[in-house]
């Protein structure tokens, strides 16, 4: 939570720039020809940086090229999908980045300076994660009822923490379902907010399973629910929104990397391949576990390129429903 996180531009891998070869298109067997940078559209220490980081050292070791994993956090992720957007599309630079940018943005800005469609190139989809509902430990709150009954008792008295779109979402959504008066408190990722849900500063967060689970098996926070079905194998002792008696709330985010949208086929391709190696991997695959990651299949490009086109429309109407604006 600000001690030990790595610094916004980090350098992935031990080869040295020196031995890299111009930037030119390239053909099946020679790529990368340079380094790659890998742009993040969340803080240092948030999920996808965490996963990202975990490919970016893996690909740089299957590539033989270093990997520069960029964060432009902030700004909803505008800063970073431009960033990329106008990238030479060569494959070199990359974007990681959540269904924030992707699938929310579009419902959230009535002039969007990017398109989330024409101006990328899908590669892959390598997170799927519902949310945890945490309440700090002092509210005297121990499952998902007593922080409603007390909420409902209370209006206006207490407040939750976000940093990211989804989580502000996640949190709205139990508002409305709950049908409680409380206040948003916003920060420039999740994880500055965690210092003041500990403190007694923030009533509750929701934040999705990676982001959660080091603090529920740390015993920091009450763990009440899980937005989701059933139960999450990460973190198995938290009930379901459904056992919890909220039922109605189910959601979660996703993350993924894109290319600017003219990056030729045969490299996205690639990325996505050599990603699909790197996820079936022991150690990433025991890594990711333990992080509490997604197991799903990466999908194809193609899949991933439709499954954004529908996220639009589906975050589109969540939004709505939420009534979320922008301040």
């Amino acid at each position: 939570m600000g001690t030990g996180l790595p610094s916004r531009r980090t350098l992935v891998g031990t080869l040295a720039a020196g031995l890299a070869a111009p930037a030119v298109r390239a053909q099946p067997g020679d790529w990368p020809p340079d380094r790659v940078t890998i742009v993040t559209s969340l803080p240092a220490g948030s999920s996808v940086d965490i996963t990202t980081r975990v490919f970016a050292d893996k690909l740089s070791r299957v590539w033989g090229r270093p990997i520069v994993v960029d964060n432009r956090g902030g700004g909803n992720g505008l800063v970073a999908c431009q960033m990329v957007a106008r990238a030479k599309p060569d494959g070199l630079t990359l974007l990681a980045t959540s269904a924030m940018t992707h699938a929310a943005n579009p419902a959230l800005y009535e002039r969007l300076p990017y398109d989330p469609v024409a101006e990328f190139a899908a590669v892959t989809r390598f997170g799927n994660s519902p949310f945890v509902i945490m309440a700090q430990k002092g509210l005297g709150t121990a499952t998902l009822d007593a922080l409603v009954t007390r909420l409902q008792a209370e209006p206006g008295k207490h407040n939750y923490g976000d940093g990211s779109v989804p989580s502000r979402i996640a949190s709205e959504l139990f508002r409305m379902l709950a049908g409680v008066d409380i206040i948003r408190v916003g920060y420039r990722g999740n994880q500055a907010a965690y210092p003041d849900l500990l403190n007694g500063r923030l009533s509750f967060m929701s934040v999705d399973i990676v982001g959660a689970k080091p603090l529920v098996d740390r015993g920091e926070v009450e763990a009440l629910a899980v937005t989701s079905p059933e139960r999450h194998p990460a973190v198995p002792g938290v009930p379901s929104c459904v056992e919890a008696g909220l039922p109605g709330l189910r959601f979660t985010t996703w993350s993924g990397i894109y290319a600017p949208r003219a990056t030729p086929p045969d490299i996205v391709q690639q990325i996505q391949r050599d990603m699909v190696t790197v996820f079936e991997m022991p150690d990433v695959r025991a890594r990711f576990d333990q992080m509490g990651s997604s197991r799903e299949p990466l999908v194809t490009p193609a899949e991933f390129q439709a499954f954004t086109v529908s996220e639009i429309a589906v975050w589109g109407r969540i939004i709505r429903q939420a009534a979320l604006r922008l301040e």
